[in-house]
């Protein structure tokens, strides 16, 4: 079976992943007893002694522990923000464009989506690549989730008590309009001007909600196209040959539940419209350690492991 080794299985995203990898029963899970996890003597040896090495660590963790890798048979998949945009890595999303998967497949260093960006770019990269929306377009997101996208101090934050304790049900965040995955949504979303994002936390552990608000005016259509139409036939078109994402207009008792996804790697695309047809939102749901975190490496792995690197 295909050896994996997550550095960093501690933490949020690597405990839920070795859950995973091992419930599948389809990988050998390498692991290190607590007392060596910090050792980098340990964490060198065991990223060299395995088929594909897992990152779920800090930014500067991540890229110290691809520095430590010489054995050229391993292959990468790192979860962290590190090598979203960089050169030589292959983007994790399989449903981003036709043939993703299979680069995917076939990739020696591949970076998992940010859940956020997994949300964000079902909803833009569609309409750019048909041509619904211009790289220029000035794009405004937002966006919900569960504590637990903030990793494990902030789970701590809404879970304890002591002075760090977070009383409030719910705030925004990033107020300075630089969140940590706008380059991966511009890159990967063929944007050349960053959107307006707004990202937000609520009371409830896991689950999100990603929105683009979208004017007729502002899509590249025919004038005699339906705007809503287009919109909706050219998300069903992107996605139609996804097992985990799904298209609909239809929403339950005229509410959007974040959590109804927990504990799935689906995504749902969601386009709503005002009666007149002239204004609609885009909303996608996920679960945001899903299909936006540790379900996403996961299905990474197994796409990974199908198939011998290039």
């Amino acid at each position: 079976m295909t050896s994996v080794f997550i550095d960093g299985e501690a933490g949020a995203t690597g405990m839920k992943l070795a859950e995973r990898v091992r419930a599948s029963g389809r990988f050998t899970l390498i692991t290190l007893p607590e007392a060596e996890r910090k050792s980098t003597a340990n964490r060198r040896a065991a990223l060299n002694a395995c088929d594909i090495a897992v990152l779920c660590l800090p930014d500067d963790a991540a890229r110290e522990a691809v520095a430590m890798v010489s054995n050229p048979h391993v292959r990468l998949l790192d979860a962290s923000v590190a090598h979203r945009v960089a050169p030589g890595w292959c983007y994790g999303f399989p449903e981003l464009t036709p043939g993703q998967r299979e680069r995917i497949a076939t990739a020696r260093r591949v970076t998992n989506p940010g859940c956020y960006a997994t949300g964000a770019l079902a909803l833009v990269r569609p309409l750019r690549d048909a041509g619904l929306l211009a790289a220029e377009d000035q794009l405004f997101l937002y966006g919900v989730s569960g504590y637990t996208g903030g990793g494990r101090k902030l789970i701590e934050s809404f879970e304890g008590g002591g002075a760090d304790m977070i009383s409030s049900n719910y705030y925004m965040y990033s107020l300075e309009l630089q969140h940590k995955h706008l380059p991966e949504i511009v890159e990967h979303g063929c944007l050349s001007t960053p959107p307006i994002f707004m990202p937000s936390v609520g009371r409830f552990r896991q689950g999100m909600l990603v929105t683009l608000p979208l004017q007729a005016g502002m899509l590249r259509l025919d004038a005699r196209e339906d705007p809503v139409d287009a919109v909706l036939a050219t998300y069903k078109r992107h996605f139609a040959g996804s097992e985990d994402i799904s298209v609909s207009t239809a929403v339950e008792g005229s509410r959007l539940d974040p959590e109804a996804l927990n504990d799935s790697n689906r995504l749902e695309v969601f386009v709503l419209a005002d009666p007149r047809r002239r204004r609609m939102v885009a909303v996608a749901r996920l679960d945001n350690l899903g299909k936006g975190s540790s379900g996403a490496a996961m299905a990474n792995l197994e796409i990974m492991m199908a198939e011998p690197a290039s």
